[in-house]
């Protein structure tokens, strides 16, 4: 089995090539997305955009040379209405959960202390526009549609699940080094030094894991990678919006 996990038993000579191959492949598209994302930190939203466009692009080509079904990347027409209707539910929580708060005093005053450049303007087309090009469809389709599709193919569900949510924690190390409205409130917790710096990225790498596993069992449970689109948008938008808003 992939990665060692599953059974002891060895698979024939042509399970093994087929499995190195995908070895390589994997460790291939793994690679680029490590560049892509170094290639991305402390760019401009608008360039971080482009580079999220490209990345899909790039993907949905790795997709066809594995010959990857609709299915198998989350993409399945009949799987659209189980998808949207996890996703709506999903994005109604985080929104009621963000409107709490702002009516909670210390939650309202946390949100009041972090700043952000961003006019009312700016902010919708960062939660509309560069925030889903960006970071959100590039993400799910990277990680929850080719990775978790790929890794699926020769394990069982907790694998790819496990994986890929561990790769995805991975992919925030450099985001959590960023001046975001969410390092600033961690960085006013745990301080700005060494030790909280790694703490803070400790902290991120696990968050963002464990998010990834709640992200592959909505797209588990609906067949498809709108519902976990959709929890994704809503966490990162609606946490851009409440900064705004307090």
């Amino acid at each position: 089995m992939l990665l060692g996990f599953g059974c002891s038993k060895r698979p024939h000579a042509p399970d093994d090539e087929d499995l190195i191959v995908l070895r390589l492949r994997l460790a291939a598209t793994v690679l680029g997305l490590a560049a892509t994302n170094v290639l991305g930190h402390g760019a401009g939203p608008v360039w971080h955009a482009v580079i999220g466009v490209v990345l899909v692009g790039l993907l949905a080509l790795i997709a066809a040379w594995e010959r990857m079904s609709p299915a198998e990347l989350g993409l399945a027409r009949d799987a659209v209405p189980r998808g949207l209707r996890l996703g709506a539910v999903c994005v109604a929580v985080v929104s009621v959960a963000g409107v709490v708060a702002l009516v909670v005093p210390p939650a309202r005053a946390a949100l009041s202390d972090t700043s952000s450049d961003l006019s009312a303007g700016g902010a919708l087309l960062t939660v509309f526009v560069l925030l889903p090009l960006g970071t959100v469809l590039p993400e799910e389709f990277a990680f929850r549609g080719v990775l978790w599709g790929l890794l699926h193919r020769h394990n069982n569900r907790l694998v790819a699940t496990v994986v890929s949510s561990i790769l995805f924690g991975f992919w925030h190390v450099l985001s959590a080094l960023t001046g975001s409205p969410a390092n600033q409130a961690a960085e006013s917790t745990l301080g700005s030094g060494g030790g909280g710096t790694a703490l803070r990225v400790a902290g991120t790498v696990l968050f963002t894991s464990l998010a990834g596993v709640v992200l592959c069992e909505l797209r588990i449970r609906s067949g498809s990678l709108l519902a976990p689109i959709m929890l994704h948008w809503a966490v990162n938008g609606v946490g851009i919006l409440l900064v705004l808003v307090a």
